[in-house]
């Protein structure tokens, strides 16, 4: 297996996952609409980005032909769920089909159900089954949430605690087991090699759980800037979210706090696949964030 389509390659685990494909002399396919916006991935020798709308189903054909392998990693926490989540998973599944790519996976979110809390996890478990039926067996991947350098969980939560002394946070006691970024991208690239992946879904965490109050204090431990923070009851957390969707770029939604609702974790006993270990948070964001 030598040719993989990366969907979604520009973001923070696609682009951890075409750095460890490529270092492995995996031929890559990279669309993006914005290929000046992947740049930082031009530079990988067996890289190819190509300058394509992923959306038109025609066009998914159209690069999937001579391919061993597609990953789709597209996914968003605002926006448009339905044409992201739920239409591309399956025009995806739908591509891979007529152009007979031997494997496919993709990446959903844990917790994801139909009867989910939020939209966001809604869409994840609509785009799961929308995939499922135009490709039976695709290998799914449902993380925690993810760290690593460059992240958009404690890095951003580090850069908020510089700016005020006490930290109102919505949902502090909300549940959550994070995964490393190179455990996700050992897994996905595990899953290429095992035909026994097949048609099997994989829950992605760490070693340990973590309420968000824990988590959001760490990071300011370890950036320099610890703050008193005070958790808000669910009334003045989805006002506080209401108030973030006026910015621009607003770190939090309403759905966002929805999906906070729903314990981020694995099951108890649950190990992450293929005989791989977890790393532990403490191993990491020492590292990135100190």
């Amino acid at each position: 297996m030598k040719n993989i389509l990366l969907i979604g390659a520009t973001g923070f685990l696609g682009s951890a996952l075409a750095c460890r494909l490529a270092s492995a002399d995996f031929c890559l396919t990279l669309p993006t609409r914005r290929p000046e916006r992947a740049r930082h991935l031009a530079v990988l020798p067996t890289a190819r980005l190509v300058a394509a709308d992923v959306h038109d189903e025609a066009t998914l054909t159209r690069l999937m032909a001579g391919q061993d392998a597609v990953v789709n990693l597209v996914g968003i926490l605002k926006g448009n769920f339905q044409r992201v989540h739920v239409e591309l998973p399956g025009k995806v599944g739908r591509a891979a089909a007529v152009a007979g790519v031997p494997r496919l996976l993709h990446v959903s979110a844990l917790a994801a159900t139909d009867d989910a809390p939020s939209q966001y996890l809604k869409s994840k478990a609509a785009g799961e089954a929308a995939l499922r039926t135009a490709y039976p067996a695709a290998t799914i991947f449902r993380p925690s949430v993810i760290f690593g350098r460059g992240d958009s969980f404690l890095t951003l939560f580090a850069r908020l605690l510089k700016l005020a002394p006490v930290v109102p946070l919505a949902c502090a006691d909300a549940r959550f087991q994070p995964v490393w970024v190179e455990d996700v991208v050992s897994a996905l690239v595990a899953a290429l090699e095992r035909p026994d992946s097949r048609g099997q879904i994989y829950p992605l965490c760490g070693p340990r759980e973590y309420a968000l109050r824990e988590l959001v204090a760490y990071a300011g431990e370890l950036s320099g800037h610890p703050r008193t923070i005070v958790g808000l009851p669910f009334p003045l957390a989805m006002l506080q979210a209401f108030f973030m969707e006026l910015l621009p770029n607003g770190p939090l939604t309403r759905d966002n706090v929805r999906s906070m609702e729903a314990p981020n974790v694995c099951p108890a006993g649950c190990t992450l696949p293929f005989g791989l270990e977890a790393t532990p948070l403490e191993a990491v964001a020492p590292a990135y964030l100190s």
